[in-house]
């Protein structure tokens, strides 16, 4: 046993047990024992097979709470914000804002994640990559409704009818910005199925998005890769059923994730992907798939090269982008090796600033 996983072994009399049914699910154990104003919620965090110890912690968590927003463009404007934002059709989307400089990086979050996941730290002092992207350009993130923190932290925006698809995510986050007066343009920074989310983003409104980040992002080709029977098997226990101890939880994020690949595939021929720096990242360590055993026995490597497949596709998007393997991640890059997905996003950014930089290193 691995000094991790002892140390998990030690702790788990403390611990309250969360087994996510989808891979985008980040938090899988919660500890709760070491909560106070201070240090905010602490965690001991199973990522696809990886003990994180001794904390994933948001390093906002102490901020106390969410505000309502009144002067909300006025608020959002200022260089440091974090609270709901009025969309003006009866619904509030929870949004924080760090840094200065353009282009601006928003930050899309996997599935049934919340905006914290690009804050959270595999150790304390650890890099982070919000903190550490705010610090040479403007940053978003934000709660789509029904994401979470854990089962005691849900989410901050406003619950809606469940299922969605991808469209309606891009709506929402078109109106978000809108709203909240964030200038352009923008380099989107998609995790997972947020990846998804950016790419149809930037399909629905070419003139805003100038470069993309895809941090192990699904693609629609995963499904065409697999047989009818895997894919089934695939999008149950990947998307539809909910995360155990959380069956009643009727506001979770739930996509309709054949209709989501349906509308990114008309955008893919009708609405391609205009040129930009684009960096995908992939994962070097395979899923781990024990949670959801018995499987068929080809099942675990049918996924990983339809997954590997669709991360080249995506790296094919446009000329001259930049296909990197995180050799020491599995799906969460970012809590993993934060410093490869800062260094993708400063490429990209630098980039839009200048160009002839592309390529160079």
């Amino acid at each position: 046993m691995d000094a991790a996983a002892e140390q998990f072994a030690q702790m788990k009399p403390l611990l309250v047990y969360r087994k996510s049914s989808s891979f985008y699910f980040h938090l899988v154990f919660y500890l709760r024992a070491l909560m106070n104003k201070r240090s905010g919620l602490q965690t001991v965090v199973r990522l696809l097979g990886l003990v994180l110890s001794p904390a994933l912690r948001p390093i906002d968590a102490q901020s106390g709470g969410v505000g309502i927003v009144t002067d909300q463009a006025a608020n959002a404007a200022n260089r440091e914000f974090a609270g709901r934002i009025d969309l003006g059709n009866g619904r509030e989307i929870y949004l924080k804002i760090n840094g200065r400089g353009s282009p601006t990086v928003i930050f899309e979050s996997g599935y049934r994640n919340d905006a914290d996941i690009w804050s959270a730290e595999i150790e304390p002092g650890s890099l982070t990559v919000f903190a550490e992207v705010a610090k040479f350009t403007r940053v978003c993130a934000y709660d789509r409704p029904g994401t979470l923190l854990d089962a005691e932290h849900r989410g901050r925006s406003d619950p809606v009818e469940m299922p969605r698809t991808a469209q309606d995510l891009v709506s929402d986050l078109h109106t978000l910005l809108q709203k909240a007066q964030i200038p352009g343009p923008y380099v989107l920074v998609g995790h997972s199925f947020g990846g998804l989310f950016a790419r149809l983003y930037a399909s629905s409104y070419p003139d805003e998005v100038i470069g993309m980040v895809l941090v192990d992002a699904l693609s629609e080709k995963v499904r065409s890769e697999l047989t009818p029977e895997q894919w089934k098997l695939y999008a149950d226990f990947g998307f539809r059923q909910p995360p155990p101890g959380l069956e009643k939880y009727k506001e979770i994020e739930t996509l309709d994730v054949s209709t989501s690949f349906d509308q990114m595939q008309k955008a893919l021929q009708t609405r391609p992907l205009r040129q930009m720096p684009l960096v995908v990242l992939t994962q070097g360590q395979p899923f781990d798939l024990s949670p959801y055993q018995p499987l068929p026995t080809d099942f675990p490597g049918a996924l990983d090269k339809a997954w590997h497949a669709g991360q080249d596709a995506q790296a094919m998007l446009v000329a001259n982008s930049k296909h990197i393997i995180a050799t020491k991640s599995s799906h969460y890059i970012q809590v993993q090796q934060p410093q490869l997905v800062i260094d993708a996003i400063r490429d990209v950014v630098n980039a839009v600033r200048d160009p002839s930089s592309w390529g160079k290193r």
